[in-house]
């Protein structure tokens, strides 16, 4: 059993409550996933929950942890400094477990994870994996030490589909405790029985949480339903007020003016309405009374508003956005041979999504797609990178980022595009290096859309959004005007986004049949 007692974490540097008294228990068979929107304290909470020391460098956690017998393992969102500089044999040392397991053992493991069976042994550094490879190498160290809770921080960002495949049928199998925060709606779908939903209210001034036992589906339409409930209520409760309180306003106004003519040679008749107008004030404080106990509207976080590109960013149907060829494709250090016989066609605003295993070079390819791109002069192209880090830069403020006259005018218009992300003033004003994963990646695709870009190159971008926000970057990129190139794992993504899917392999690019939106989803 794993248990949180009245845990509260405070922003060191803005003061801002991440979590105020949040309690929670979780037993051995519980698939519990935090959601909420980016920025909201869901990695903070699971490094808590692994080690307070871990979130000491910039927020303050004060409550109770009990951990018992059991034995955690936390798989971090980014792997750290000194494990990228480690070979990937380095890497896996550093387990002891590692030493104990057999190379029969190793080359299951090395099976259901979709990598060779000496890759343990590889003498490249883990920094120069692909995000995927980065992703299956923490996790099969993780497993190595045999923890009975796993602490997965977007344990899905940008494994194949087949390894996320296996790692749904991998969480749902395990007998013990898995927390787990993850952007792949499908992989919550259909593996989490228990939701810990994280949310930040009135305008990030109020924290909030609730803790269910039920499948994610259902939690979604239950709270959706009982918001839209409660909502009506509220409206309903408000105008029997409305109407009540103008009936109240006659009865008071018509005493009143009785009250102001009677004469004095009727002392009777006073002494009626002075009682009467008692009796109206009465009621006014009954009524006061009652409206204390009316149903609130309910306060909920909304989504994020943001609508990508304008009009006039729509490629003419008959325009050549892309006619790529390329014989061979190497490693950027031309160590390896990756795929040869690559060919790649895009006409007007067609949307385009590439898959395929950890490894094989999607990342390579579309930065190489990118560079062709983005020189063009016919064009206006932009290119949003795995990591965010090659294009921001950590030490400025998401403002002066996207500022580019630095006037006035320009300042606000960003700063209501940031609001219009749910970034709170401070936040606009925190350097770029502070921000969650799902923050920067807003960064840039609003960069993208003040651009005024019609031909758009993304890699995973939906990698960092959460669940709440996964569906309005969907809907975005879908509406988007103009023609867009994707890496992508995320399935509803490719579903709804796509309307072209390529699996890239080393004999190079294959469109594969009856994937993309419009078409009857693969992955039910």
């Amino acid at each position: 059993m794993l248990q949180i007692k009245n845990l509260s974490i405070t922003h060191k540097k803005d003061l801002r409550a991440i979590l105020e008294n949040f309690s929670c228990t979780l037993n051995d068979g519980d698939k519990a996933v935090i959601i909420g929107e980016e920025g909201n304290g869901k990695s903070t909470l699971l490094k808590w929950i692994y080690s307070p020391e871990l979130i000491e460098a910039y927020a303050e956690g004060r409550g109770e942890r009990i951990i018992n017998k059991e034995r955690l393992g936390h798989l971090p969102q980014e792997l750290s400094a000194e494990d990228r500089k480690r070979s990937v044999y380095e890497f896996f040392a550093q387990e002891p477990a590692f030493f104990e397991l057999s190379p029969k053992e190793l080359g299951r493991l090395a099976g259901e994870f979709h990598i060779p069976k000496d890759f343990f042994y590889e003498e490249r550094n883990m920094g120069s994996l692909s995000g995927g490879e980065k992703i299956k190498m923490q996790l099969l160290r993780l497993l190595m030490a045999e923890p009975t809770v796993l602490l997965l921080d977007e344990p899905s960002n940008d494994i194949d589909i087949e390894t996320l495949e296996w790692l749904e049928e991998r969480i749902v199998s395990w007998p013990h405790i898995v927390l787990f925060i993850s952007h792949d709606e499908t992989l919550i779908e259909k593996t989490a029985n228990m939701i810990i939903h994280l949310e930040q209210i009135r305008r990030k001034t109020q924290s909030r949480y609730t803790v269910v036992h039920m499948p994610y589906t259902r939690y979604i339409r239950e709270r959706r339903e009982g918001l839209e409930r409660q909502e009506r209520l509220a409206l309903n409760e408000r105008r029997e007020k409305k109407i009540r309180d103008e009936k109240y306003q006659r009865i008071y106004q018509r005493v009143e003016h009785e009250q102001a003519v009677i004469t004095r040679q009727d002392p009777h008749g006073a002494q009626l309405l002075k009682k009467k107008m008692h009796a109206v004030k009465s009621m006014e404080k009954r009524f006061a009374k009652e409206d204390e106990k009316m149903t609130q509207r309910p306060e909920e976080e909304s989504a994020i508003f943001f609508q990508l590109g304008q009009k006039d960013a729509k490629v003419p149907a008959g325009k050549t956005v892309l006619d790529y060829l390329l014989k061979e494709l190497y490693t950027p250090d031309y160590t390896r041979l990756l795929a040869r016989d690559i060919r790649l066609f895009l006409r007007g605003s067609e949307k385009i999504g590439i898959i395929g295993r950890n490894g094989i070079g999607k990342t390579t390819l579309l930065r190489r797609i990118a560079e062709e791109l983005l020189a063009r002069t016919d064009l206006h192209a932009e290119y949003m990178p795995q990591n965010y880090e090659e294009l921001l830069d950590a030490l400025m403020t998401p403002a002066e980022y996207l500022s580019r006259s630095g006037d006035k005018e320009e300042r606000t218009r960003i700063r209501t595009f940031l609001g219009s992300l749910k970034y709170t003033p401070d936040e606009m004003d925190h350097p770029i290096a502070e921000l969650s994963g799902g923050q920067k990646a807003k960064v840039l695709l609003l960069k993208m859309s003040l651009s005024g870009a019609n031909v758009l190159v993304l890699d995973e971008p939906t990698r960092n959004f959460s669940p709440l926000s996964g569906a309005v970057i969907r809907q975005m990129l879908a509406a988007f005007p103009g023609a867009v190139i994707s890496i992508s794992h995320d399935r509803k993504y490719i579903d709804e986004v796509c309307d072209t899917v390529y699996r890239f392999t080393e004999e190079g690019l294959r469109k594969e049949e009856g994937m993309g939106r419009k078409r009857e989803s693969l992955w039910d």
